[in-house]
């Protein structure tokens, strides 16, 4: 039976009221060593309640595997952490999150198959969602309210309105927990419009909205397409998420707090969207892709009550004086911000380019034609694609097909241009320098749509290559995920005499580990590690200039910094900074 119940406005927890004040924080998001950190500090704020979605593409990345529960993902200890803190939980399973993640959340293997209708009825669907389900569900059913534990409820899809209209699609993943032992009140989310709720509703389970701003006409919306029960705005967008290449998306503080105000005057329940946003780490970022292809850059901040970095913000403050009107506020101090690492300068003197070295990093699939990522198993990261070249001249290389999502082409070793989905480019004139040349495409993966009708959407090579017409067969496809670079053979070099890609590394001295940010003047574009763990993406593009370096991830003495110069660098330098730069701000 459910611990919370609705009445005809409102919502009970054990038969009392409750008004559930929540906010959105992502384990998968957050080092799970700062986790207590930052729940404790959800409840000084004056949360009763934190939201997580949970992402389907990490927990089962083979689909004959176990789940995976450890380390990031270790679901149950992040619950039992918030029980003990005294929070309840929203849990937000999908099967699809959105959440500005990689194909939003679904596992590369599922769509891997180009004929599977997702987010419907079709049977390969819905087959995959329930062996999920079957493996998600019983480590987590102790954690359910009725259970003693602190999940209130559960969301049922999420924002399907805005996709399709399959309600035999919802009506079974409603069944699907139901009938896997979860009791707790069940609700569906949708952007606050009357198209979107009426397609993305069930009957019998609460409907609620999605919104910024204009709080009485949503709240209005909701409680004529439900005129009884809670009034919830699920996700109450308080930010928002950059792009690469765009602003740095911010809300003024007093103008968020002064709508949360009337979302709680209006006896509304809230969960804001996002307490603490984290960071987009490794290679788990999403993209939109509406007119053109938008990949998500590697911090989640969103301008959030807490920063990327955990510390409370101009929101943080104005969220907890508000809430304080409203319901009661922990009388304790506020937390102050974490200490950090001093400003250093890390010196990268050892190099190993990338191209020489592809075969020792990753064995090549044959193919008569360019294979895509999907069919080489490749869930993230690069292909390096090679063939040969043998007739020398001008001429223009077509992609047929494009590329997925950005590559690099080089002939004997020289760069020779790039091309991006972003800009639909399909054809590089090129100069090839003689016969028998090497045709190199390195192919990077930006991120998988995570909105949209694009979900799902193919990485790689597209297409078939030609050369003046001609098609080129016989490639080495080289699957490069990069998740262990221990086979990188670095030798001493000076870094800023090689062109083209290049792994980087260098060491530096930590005293007390503290959070830390990694700058990169003079650096164009790739990817860093810290201590073998992965921080993400870095371009000069912008907006973000700086990335995360969590203090768990330092350790005391020497530490290891490599980068994977795309292109080229100006020097041999990084910076570790105590200021984040996430670039010009639009608000």
């Amino acid at each position: 039976m459910s611990a919370l119940t609705t009445s005809s406005d409102g919502f009970l927890l054990h038969g009392e009221p409750l008004r559930i004040i929540s906010g959105a924080m992502h384990y998968f998001r957050v080092h799970p060593d700062l986790w207590a950190d930052r729940l404790r500090k959800a409840r000084l704020m004056g949360l009763n309640t934190v939201e997580t979605y949970v992402p389907w593409n990490l927990h089962q990345p083979d689909p004959d595997g176990p789940l995976v529960l450890d380390g990031f993902l270790d679901l149950p200890r992040y619950l039992s952490l918030a029980h003990a803190e005294g929070l309840h939980v929203l849990l937000r399973p999908g099967p699809f999150i959105c959440a500005e993640w990689d194909d939003g959340g679904l596992p590369a293997w599922l769509i891997a198959d180009p004929d599977i209708r997702l987010r419907t009825s079709d049977p390969r669907f819905t087959r995959a969602v329930d062996r999920y389900l079957d493996l998600l569900l019983p480590p987590l059913l102790p954690h359910l309210a009725a259970a003693g534990g602190p999940v209130i409820a559960v969301q049922v899809e999420n924002e399907y309105g805005a996709y399709g209209d399959d309600s035999a699609y919802l009506k079974h993943l409603e069944q699907a927990l139901r009938t896997r032992g979860v009791d707790e009140l069940l609700y569906t989310c949708d952007q606050a419009d009357p198209e979107h709720l009426a397609a993305g509703s069930l009957p019998g389970v609460l409907a609620t909205g999605t919104f910024g701003g204009r709080i009485d006409q949503h709240l209005a919306e909701l409680r004529a397409h439900r005129p009884q029960g809670p009034l919830m705005c699920a996700e109450f967008w308080i930010g928002w998420f950059d792009h690469w290449g765009g602003p740095h998306h911010v809300r003024d503080a007093a103008d968020a707090a002064a709508d949360l105000d009337r979302l709680l005057s209006a006896g509304a329940s809230v969960n804001i969207y996002m307490f603490h946003g984290g960071t987009n780490f490794g290679f788990t970022n999403g993209a939109n892709h509406k007119h053109a292809y938008e990949p998500t850059v590697t911090s989640y901040d969103y301008d959030a009550a807490l920063t990327e970095c955990g510390d409370p913000g101009p929101k943080y403050h104005a969220f907890r004086e508000v809430i304080a009107r409203h319901a009661p506020v922990p009388d304790e101090p506020v937390p102050a911000p974490a200490p950090k690492l001093p400003p250093g300068a890390v010196e990268l003197n050892r190099r190993a380019p990338l191209l020489p070295q592809v075969g020792t990093l990753a064995e090549p699939v044959r193919a008569d034609d360019p294979a895509t990522m999907n069919e080489l198993g490749a869930h993230a990261g690069y292909v390096l694609y090679r063939t040969t070249l043998m007739a020398a001249g001008d001429g223009l290389l077509h992609f047929a097909g494009g590329v997925g999502d950005r590559a690099q082409v080089f002939l004997d070793g020289a760069p020779v241009g790039v091309l991006e989905r972003e800009r639909h480019d399909e054809t590089l004139p090129v100069r090839v320098p003689r016969p028998g040349a090497t045709l190199d495409v390195l192919v990077e993966n930006m991120g998988g749509v995570n909105y949209g009708p694009r979900i799902g959407a193919p990485k790689g090579l597209l297409g078939p290559v030609t050369f003046n017409g001609t098609a080129l067969h016989g490639w080495d496809c080289h699957p490069l995920p990069l998740d262990n670079l221990d086979a990188v053979p670095f030798e001493p070099s000076d870094a800023s005499t090689g062109t083209g890609p290049a792994f980087h590394h260098g060491t530096f001295e930590v005293d007390t580990p503290a959070d830390a940010f990694l700058a990169l003047p003079g650096w164009t574009k790739g990817q860093a590690w810290v201590n073998g763990f992965h921080l993400g993406r870095y371009w000069n593009r912008g907006p973000q200039h700086t990335l995360y370096v969590p203090a768990p991830v330092l350790r005391p003495g020497v530490n290891d910094l490599v980068l994977l110069e795309l292109h080229a660098t100006t020097g041999t330098r990084a910076q570790l900074t105590d200021t984040p730069d996430l670039g010009p701000e639009n608000d």
